[in-house]
């Protein structure tokens, strides 16, 4: 049985739980603030900016500028941002900087569309029907909560929802162009050994090729579903492979990433099975 909490005890609990009840506007702020642009206007500043010089920059009128200063001072506690040296200018930290969008950065991948699409309205619908899909015995009519709050699985959406899709597209392009990056700069010696790789679920072949690009002796190929397939351009540096990893992993060391997060423990090892057979043969 539990001990009765003191009043400290229950003070900070309620704290915790203020916490937890709002901590979704973190999302939303952090989504605000690449909507309109803050990142790159800060970068765009010389990597420093007060609120008068982000004015010059955002889509932001006049008087909605106290309303933004607020906003950016929950980012700084959330480590988005960074106080500069004098009062009310705003820097970036390693996070923000990864949601610098535009050409003139040329030392990353920026990541914004993956934050974007993450907290799209179609994911913050699908987390309010999750206690009604758990106690709902009809498995078969919504697999997931997402499946029941927009009646299809979300491939099913991507492929309806052409917005949707290409955003979904985008980020999944540049985190494998970001995860790619670091790598291909920090892992070279895990391909020294290796004469060929598939990339199991690779999508367009970010990843594929530019492991392809920075280690020419690795022969690439990228597994996906064929009507992916169909849709890939024929470069010469990867070869695409349709087909279904559930059932086949064309032969050689085998890439999973960011795959086994999206299917069941059973399918998980129907995945990890059908790549153990690939890298044994």
């Amino acid at each position: 049985m539990m001990d009765t909490p003191t009043s400290a005890e229950l003070l900070q609990a309620q704290a915790q739980l203020w916490c937890h009840t709002f901590s979704y506007l973190k999302s939303m702020a952090l989504q605000s603030v690449i909507k309109l642009g803050v990142p790159t206007a800060i970068h765009r500043c010389g990597g420093a900016a007060s609120l008068s010089e982000l004015h010059v920059h955002l889509p932001v009128p006049l008087n909605k500028l106290p309303c933004l200063s607020r906003l950016m001072k929950l980012l700084i506690a959330m480590a988005v941002f960074k106080e500069g040296e004098a009062a009310g200018v705003y820097r970036l930290t390693p996070v923000s900087h990864l949601l610098v969008e535009g050409g003139d950065v040329s030392d990353h991948t920026c990541l914004s569309r993956f934050t974007v699409r993450a907290t799209s309205p179609f994911h913050l619908t699908a987390s309010q029907r999750l206690a009604e899909w758990l106690y709902n015995e009809d498995h078969a009519a919504a697999e997931t909560p997402f499946m029941m709050a927009h009646g299809a699985g979300f491939f099913g959406i991507t492929a309806y929802d052409l917005e949707f899709g290409a955003l979904f597209n985008e980020a999944m392009g540049a985190d494998g162009r970001f995860v790619a990056e670091i790598v291909v700069r920090e892992c070279s010696e895990e391909f020294a050994g290796l004469t060929s790789l598939v990339d199991v679920g690779g999508g367009d072949g970010t990843t594929a090729k530019a492991i392809a690009k920075a280690f020419q002796h690795v022969s690439c190929s990228v597994l996906e579903l064929p009507q992916v397939v169909d849709n890939m351009p024929v470069d010469g540096m990867v070869e695409f492979v349709a087909g279904d990893m559930m059932k086949f992993v064309p032969p050689a060391d085998v890439l999973l990433k960011f795959v086994l997060h999206n299917w069941s423990d059973e399918d998980c090892v129907r995945i990890l099975k059908r790549s153990n057979e690939a890298i044994s043969t």
